[in-house]
Parts: structure tokens; C-alpha cells; sequence
């Protein structure tokens, strides 16, 4: 059949599907620019400016300088660093670095756990899979709240349970002390969101056959084997979308820090750091050079992770 034959104006079955397509598509992508990529490319555009908060469309184009330059008064005092020259910055990176990779991976691994042991066949699994999800659903604020007032230092139940069975000789403040404050942040974190990286997990476990575990039983495998070379390869896409949300979520962390923690320089992430320059030192620019810089590390951390995910370690080619 000719193509100028063809109904809907020359063109063919799958092109009218892809135009069918992109329009359906097209209300979507219209308010995903509007509220994602917008407010985006405002924010590098304020990042290469001057502009105050007191007047967002009143800057003047400064380049790179909330990036690299340092500035100073007359006396010699420094004013002004820029972000990469900044070590405040450096940091909240680090800070930021440490509790996503310590909180993501401690999560995964009880996570795992908790989902073999939901995915198993036992009475009551319907009610307990309900009560595990109970932390997740709390709202971070509510959660970060109740945790401060548990973990307060005059009158919280986590020192006079601890002080009861002998653990500890005085009350510690587990959020205001430095030493111990991103251990307070962590633990909170990891109550949270182990129920999130359990229903994610057992999501996966729920897709395995369950003829391959009576065939390995059979066969007279160990379970641990079965668990390392059966199960974790075929639940591995789960658990890459499981660790990939989870830590960009962690990357991005802001709510359970500002509201758990005094702002110190122990715990103070990138987010933070960031609302602190836009907001409270009316360092809107700076600010927004911050956030730019967390938007190129978590677009890094993303495209590293899906192409680590695309790419056969063993040396097999890709997949």
C-alpha cells in the first residue's frame, strides 16, 4: 500500500501511534516543566547572578564567581567564599556523603532481611506486613519530633531505659552532643525508612518462582547457597530501584536534620546548608549555587548508578 494511501494524512500505523502518544503525553510534560525543570534553570540561572532576596530580578551576571571566587573587606576579612572554595560546603558534602551511603546501606541489609522473613508462609503475615509499615507511613516531621522528645536529655526514654539496665553512668544529649549526634540522625533515619526497602524487596521476593526453591530443596541445596546464587540475582532489578530511590532520598535529606538536630556543623547536609544561605543569611544567590551543585551530584549518582547497573561486572559483556 502506498503511504499516500494511507488514512490520518500519509502516515503510518506507528506514527500515528507515536503522535497519539506524544499528545497524551503532552499535559503531562507541560506541568513537569513547569513545576521540575522551571524552577531548575531559574535556580542555575540565580546561581550565575548577584540577585538578593530582596530582589530576585534585580541581579547582575557575575559568571562563576558564587562557585570560585573569594571575596574580602578592605581589612583583609573574608566575606564571601565560593562554594567549591568553601570549606563549610565541603563539609555538609561530606556530612551528606556519609549518612547516605552508612543509613542506605544499613536499610538494605535489614530491609532484605525483614522481606525474607515477611515473604515466608506463617500465620498472622498479613497483619505483621501491615505493622512493619507503620514507621514509613508517619510523616518525617512527626517522626523526627517524637524521636527528639525520646532522645532529650532531661527527660527522654531512651537515657532512663538506658541508665535502668546500667548501659550508660549519665544522661547523654544524643542530637545536641557532636559526638553523637549523626548516630541519633541515623538510628531515627533507619526506624523510618527499613519498612520502605522491605516492601520494595519483597515486591521482588514475590516474583521469584516458587517451583525454583522446591527444585533446589530437592537437589538437597543449602539455603544460603540458594539465597546468594537464586534469589539475589533474580530479586537484583528490586533491589537497584530500591537503593537507587532510597539514596536519592538520602542525598537529599533536609527535614529530619533541621528538625532533629540544633544546626551544627556535625550534621549539617547539603540541603541544609543550602536553605541556611537562601534563607537565613539572605545569601539567595550563594544559596542557589549550592543547590545547583547538589542537582549535578545527585544527576552524577544516578547516571553512575544506572550505568553500573547496565554494565556486566564479571567481565561477560552487558546485559
Amino acid at each position: 500500500m502506498a503511504v499516500s494511501n494511507l488514512p490520518g494524512g500519509g502516515l503510518t500505523l506507528l506514527q500515528q501511534r507515536q503522535r497519539a502518544a506524544f499528545w497524551f503525553l503532552a499535559p503531562m510534560l507541560t506541568a513537569l516543566f513547569c513545576v521540575a525543570a522551571w524552577p531548575l534553570l531559574r535556580t542555575i540561572w540565580f546561581s550565575l547572578t548577584d540577585t538578593s532576596l530582596n530582589d530576585l530580578y534585580g541581579g547582575e551576571w557575575i559568571g562563576f564567581d558564587n562557585y570560585l571566587s573569594v571575596r574580602t573587606l578592605e581589612s583583609g576579612r573574608v566575606i564571601y567564599r565560593g562554594t567549591l572554595v568553601d570549606p563549610a560546603w565541603w563539609n555538609a558534602v561530606w556530612n551528606t556523603v556519609r549518612f547516605s551511603v552508612v543509613s542506605v546501606a544499613i536499610e538494605t541489609v535489614l530491609g532484605l532481611v525483614v522481606a525474607l522473613v515477611l515473604n515466608a508462609e506463617f500465620k498472622g503475615r498479613g497483619l505483621v506486613r501491615a505493622a512493619i509499615l507503620i514507621p514509613w507511613a508517619i510523616p518525617t516531621i512527626v517522626s523526627a519530633k517524637m524521636w527528639a522528645w525520646m532522645l532529650n536529655d532531661q527527660y527522654g526514654i531512651i537515657n532512663d531505659m538506658l541508665l535502668r539496665v546500667g548501659l550508660i553512668e549519665q544522661k547523654i544529649a544524643w542530637t545536641a552532643n557532636t559526638d553523637t549526634a549523626m548516630y541519633a540522625v541515623l538510628m531515627v533515619d533507619v526506624w523510618k525508612t527499613t519498612p520502605f526497602m522491605a516492601l520494595l524487596c519483597l515486591a521482588g521476593l514475590q516474583m521469584v518462582p516458587r517451583d525454583i526453591y522446591e527444585a533446589a530443596r530437592i537437589d538437597g541445596v543449602h539455603p544460603v547457597k540458594v539465597f546468594f546464587k537464586v534469589t539475589l540475582p533474580l530479586i537484583r532489578p528490586a533491589l537497584m530501584v530500591a537503593v537507587i530511590f532510597r539514596m536519592l532520598d538520602a542525598l537529599r535529606v533536609f527535614d529530619l536534620i533541621y528538625v532533629l538536630t540544633p544546626n551544627s556543623a556535625a550534621t549539617k547536609t547539603m540541603s541544609v546548608i543550602s536553605r541556611e544561605n537562601l534563607i537565613d543569611f539572605d545569601k539567595f544567590a550563594y544559596g542557589s549555587a549550592q543547590s545547583t551543585l547538589l542537582f549535578a551530584i545527585l544527576a552524577v549518582f544516578v547516571s553512575l548508578y544506572i550505568w553500573l547497573g547496565r554494565v556486566d561486572l564479571s567481565g561477560e559483556g552487558s546485559r
